[in-house]
């Protein structure tokens, strides 16, 4: 979604900062310049996303970033689940000197509560909830395998540990792999190209 901004618009926050969802509508309702990129994956943008907003999935940005730096030279927001892959965006883009960059504050669930405008599809199973039911399964047959085979335990002491790293370093390898999975693969698939070219043409149209 790219708008206009009328000339002599107060700036906004400085990048990095997060935006929350009430104060999104405000921009999204504005004759603002604004683009919103939600980083989910393809199959969780189609159950549920934010109206007007672009699908560039977290891996595909994470190769593209220079491009769309290039191609969105406005304020952007960028939306997941709770956030996390959102400021794993942000990290990336500000690497390649995109400024004027927000996170938007409770993701995509906060947003809908606060009476944001969504386009809703499949209903499909977000990455966050599948990584706590895999997480969780694994925990407890390691649990319960150690009646039988005591070194079974070590099973939930690793997903333990990993979780524990996951929330030191804000990152989550298991969300990565399930990614991968055709499950989240399914469903409209993401041209990086195609993505770029309307990135592009909708940001020259903001500037008429």
């Amino acid at each position: 979604m790219t708008t206009d901004a009328p000339s002599g618009g107060t700036a906004g926050p400085a990048p990095g900062h997060t935006v929350d969802p009430r104060t999104l509508q405000t921009w999204m309702e504005a004759s603002e310049r604004l683009t919103i990129i939600d980083v989910r994956s393809p199959a969780e943008f189609g159950t549920v996303h934010v109206h007007g907003s672009y699908n560039v999935p977290l891996p595909l940005l994470g190769e593209h970033a220079a491009q769309v730096a290039e191609r969105v030279g406005h304020r952007t927001v960028l939306v997941c689940q709770s956030g996390v892959r959102a400021t794993d965006a942000q990290r990336r883009l500000a690497a390649v000197g995109m400024g004027d960059l927000h996170v938007l504050d409770g993701g995509l669930p906060a947003f809908e509560r606060a009476g944001g405008e969504v386009v809703r599809g499949r209903a499909r199973w977000a990455l966050e909830r599948q990584v706590r039911l895999v997480a969780g399964t694994l925990v407890t047959a390691g649990v319960l395998g150690s009646l039988w085979k005591r070194p079974v335990v070590a099973l939930a002491g690793a997903i333990g540990a990993g979780l524990t790293v996951s929330a030191l370093t804000d990152t989550c390898a298991m969300a990565r792999l399930l990614s991968a999975l055709p499950y989240n693969r399914s469903g409209e698939s993401v041209d990086p190209a195609r993505v770029l070219e309307t990135l592009a043409r909708d940001g020259r149209r903001g500037e008429r």
